[in-house]
C-alpha cells in the first residue's frame, strides 16, 4: 500500500472539504431527525427513583435490625472500573474533593459515577495524546517540526485531562436549566397543595407527578427529595441535598425557607409564595437577558449567511443583463 499517495490524499484541499461538507451534512441530518428519534424517559427515571426509595428503606430496616446507628445506606460498586480505580490509587493521584457534587449536579449519583469518572479522567488524556499522535507523526499534513508536533501531542494530554469535567460541567449546566424553567411552576402547584392541606411530601410527590412530561430531571429531584425527607434521621439534610444538587440561587433559598418554616413553625405557604414570585422573576430576567443578547450573536450568521445572497439577488439579474448586452456588442 502506497502511504505517500495515501497522505497527499487525505491532505488534498479538496478531500478536506468534501470531509468537512460531510461532516456538515451528517449533523444536519442528525439534528432534523433527533427530535423524531428522542423517546420519554420519564418512567424510567421515576422508576430508578422508586427503587432508590425502596433501597434506602431496605438498608434502614437492616440497620435497625442489627441496632447499628452508623450502618451505611450507600449502594456498592464491584465493578471493573472500581478494580482498576482501587489497584492504581487514581482516587488519590487524581483527587477531586467537589467530584461527588459535581456528579450529583449532572444526576449521577452513588459511588459507581465517581469510579467511572476517575477510569476516563485517567484514559482520555492518552487517548487524546495517542490520536493526535497517530495523526500529525504518521500523516504530517503541514510539515511541522518535530518540537510543535511534540507540544500538539502535551496539549491532547491536557485537553483529555479536562475533557471529563467539561463534559460533567456541560450535562449539569443543561439538567439545571431544564430544573429552572419548571421550577416556578412547581412552587405555585406545591403552594396550591400545602394551602390545600396536604402533607409536604405527599405535596411533592404529587408536584413531581403533575411536571413529569414538562421536566424529568426536576420530577425526578422532587421524588428523591421525598424518599430523602422519609428515611433521613434529619429533614434538613435533605432540603440542603436538594440544594447542593441543584447549585442554584433560587433553589437553594427554597430550600432555606423550608427549613426554617419547619423549625420554627412559621406558616410554609407564605414562605412559598414569596419563593414562588422571586424564582418567577428569575426565570423572566434570565429570558430578557437571552433576548438582549440575541441580536450580537445574529450578526455573524447574518453577514456570513444572509449578505451574500441578498448580494447575489439584487446584483444578479443587472450583471446577467450587462453580461447579454458585452455579448451583442462583440
Amino acid at each position: 500500500m502506497d502511504f505517500t499517495a495515501l497522505a497527499t490524499t487525505l491532505t488534498d484541499p479538496s478531500t478536506i472539504l468534501m470531509g468537512f461538507v460531510g461532516v456538515l451534512t451528517f449533523a444536519t441530518i442528525v439534528t432534523l431527525a433527533s427530535p423524531l428519534m428522542v423517546r420519554s424517559t420519564l418512567e424510567t427515571r421515576l422508576n430508578s427513583v422508586a427503587n432508590r426509595r425502596e433501597e434506602l428503606k431496605r438498608r434502614s430496616r437492616e440497620a435497625l435490625a442489627k441496632k447499628n446507628q452508623a450502618a451505611s445506606i450507600r449502594q456498592t460498586d464491584e465493578g471493573m472500573f472500581k478494580a482498576i480505580v482501587d489497584r492504581l490509587q487514581l482516587s488519590r493521584l487524581l483527587e477531586d474533593p467537589q467530584v461527588a457534587d459535581k456528579l450529583a449536579q449532572a444526576g449521577y449519583r452513588g459511588p459507581r459515577p465517581i469510579t467511572t469518572f476517575y477510569f476516563f479522567r485517567m484514559l482520555t488524556p492518552f487517548v487524546f495524546a495517542l490520536l493526535l499522535g497517530v495523526y500529525f507523526y504518521t500523516l504530517n499534513p503541514f510539515n511541522l517540526p518535530g518540537l510543535t508536533k511534540l507540544c500538539i501531542c502535551v496539549g491532547g494530554l491536557t485537553l483529555g485531562y479536562y475533557a471529563p469535567n467539561v463534559y460533567i460541567s456541560n450535562v449539569a449546566t443543561k439538567r439545571r436549566t431544564s430544573i429552572m424553567q419548571a421550577f416556578p411552576d412547581a412552587l405555585d402547584l406545591l403552594l396550591i397543595c400545602v394551602e390545600s392541606g396536604m402533607s409536604i411530601e405527599a405535596a411533592l410527590q404529587k408536584v413531581s407527578q403533575e411536571l413529569g412530561p414538562s421536566s424529568i430531571e426536576l420530577a425526578e429531584e422532587l421524588s428523591l427529595l421525598v424518599a430523602e425527607l422519609s428515611y433521613l434521621p434529619d429533614r434538613r439534610q435533605a432540603y440542603e441535598g436538594l440544594a447542593k444538587r441543584t447549585n442554584h440561587p433560587g433553589i437553594k433559598s427554597v430550600a432555606t425557607a423550608m427549613t426554617q418554616a419547619e423549625r420554627y413553625g412559621t406558616p410554609l405557604g407564605t414562605a412559598l409564595r414569596v419563593m414562588a414570585k422571586e424564582n418567577r422573576d428569575l426565570r423572566l430576567a434570565s429570558a430578557e437577558k437571552m433576548a438582549a443578547a440575541l441580536p450580537a450573536k445574529l450578526t455573524v450568521p447574518m453577514i456570513v449567511f444572509f449578505l451574500p445572497v441578498l448580494f447575489i439577488v439584487v446584483l444578479g439579474p443587472s450583471i446577467i443583463r450587462v453580461q447579454d448586452v458585452m455579448a451583442h456588442k462583440g
